[in-house]
């Protein structure tokens, strides 16, 4: 108090220093530094969580078995020769260099088969029986969840600040929210009192619009997260209203001041992503920050409709505009780490997949869909050993040896 007294005093000598002049002056020195050192800082470093690199080291493989799947069975009797391989690799640009897809498929003997052709006596490549039937299963589990993909593109399109967003945007992102290949029919065109097609007024494009605003869509997932919260662990309902679950990862050092920014950025008010905030005045410091934060639950809400609650950034992008993200989506998410993680492994670090942590829990998803389910079998396939798969051949070969046995045995009986 004394330091504080020389400061007024110098500042005017001859001021003579009031009650009333003298506790703005005390308040303003001891509110405004803690204030500003207790934001959360707009640039941080990445902290890596090895749980989540590690499920995009095996995502890696499974992209570039995807790509092998397609190309197969885009084939005459689902079979390629694997003289051809590295032409057709280069010309769909699949990414490999020369003599690197016949390696590669070597690697995944679970996956592909490779096998010498009776008549042409080359060596022929087609998928295995369980491949076969691990695409089998996703193709079925995507078509008995079409209910509920119908409901997730409703809810994207009331995220919406315009009620329609572009079909090429959805279409590129349509594996991450388990629509199927041909969802412009069998959701939109199917589904005539949810969805229609327009086109553009200024350009060629297709746009999605919803026919008309369900409330009880407007539920956002954080909110049934924030209910299991109050109900199982008791925390005050001022506290977890408008709250998000926090989990930084190993490492991430905290500080005590960015422990307060955190605990009043928890409770901030903010507006809701199926919200329209059109007619609201965004220019005062309040209303900055509200939107801020509506933009982390736009992104969280965006997550938990996809399959896997998971995304690549790239696509992100393509709902900026339309739900008024921000420019700087990178940064912007690494304000907040404790809800979401960026990954750059899986593609030598030119993609970015953006996780949902309070989704996963040891690499695995908490709450798994059919959907995931039936891809994590491919990634089972990827990850299995190459010696197991050469251990079962032989006891196929060994039980087919037996059968033959047995028939010839039969047939010198019947003699």
């Amino acid at each position: 108090m004394k330091s504080l007294l020389r400061n007024a005093t110098t500042l005017n000598p001859n001021t003579k220093l009031t009650t009333t002049k003298l506790l703005p002056l005390i308040h303003q020195t001891l509110t405004k530094p803690f204030s500003q050192s207790t934001t959360i800082p707009t640039k941080q470093d990445r902290v890596r969580d090895h749980a989540y690199d590690n499920y995009m080291e095996v995502e890696k493989k499974i992209r570039k078995v995807v790509k092998f799947h397609s190309l197969i069975l885009s084939q005459p009797q689902h079979t390629i020769p694997i003289s051809l391989l590295d032409t057709l690799a280069r010309r769909l640009c699949l990414g490999f260099k020369q003599h690197e897809p016949g390696a590669f498929l070597l690697k995944f003997p679970h996956v592909f088969e490779v096998y010498e052709h009776p008549v042409q006596r080359i060596l022929y490549c087609r998928l295995t029986r369980k491949a076969l039937d691990q695409i089998r299963d996703e193709q079925e589990a995507v078509v008995a969840q079409i209910p509920d993909a119908v409901t997730r593109l409703r809810k994207l399109i009331m995220m919406s600040n315009t009620g329609r967003i572009r079909l090429e945007h959805v279409r590129i992102a349509r594996s991450e929210f388990g629509l199927p290949e041909d969802f412009e029919y069998s959701v939109i065109l199917k589904h005539p009192e949810f969805f229609k097609l327009i086109d553009g007024e200024e350009t060629r494009d297709k746009y999605i619009e919803i026919v008309d605003r369900e409330e009880s869509l407007s539920r956002c997932a954080i909110e049934r997260v924030r209910e299991v919260e109050y109900r199982t662990k008791g925390i005050d309902a001022e506290d977890v209203r408008f709250s998000f679950l926090v989990n930084f990862p190993p490492g991430f050092k905290i500080s005590k001041y960015f422990r307060i920014a955190v605990w009043k950025w928890q409770r901030l008010p903010y507006w809701s992503p199926y919200e329209d905030i059109s007619g609201y005045d965004l220019r005062s410091l309040e209303a900055q920050k509200r939107l801020e934060k509506r933009a982390v639950a736009c992104i969280h809400e965006l997550l938990s409709l996809t399959v896997e609650k998971k995304i690549t950034l790239e696509r992100i992008a393509h709902f900026r505009n339309v739900m008024c993200l921000p420019k700087r989506l990178k940064e912007f998410l690494l304000q907040h780490q404790g809800i979401f993680y960026i990954s750059t492994r899986g593609n030598y670090g030119k993609l970015h997949t953006v996780f949902l942590r309070e989704a996963y829990k040891r690499g695995e998803l908490v709450e798994p869909n059919e959907v995931y389910l039936a891809r994590r079998k491919l990634a089972e396939l990827v990850m299995m050993s190459p010696r197991k798969a050469k251990v079962d051949g032989e006891l196929v070969r060994y039980r087919n040896r037996f059968d033959d046995d047995d028939e010839d045995e039969d047939e010198d009986d019947s003699e």
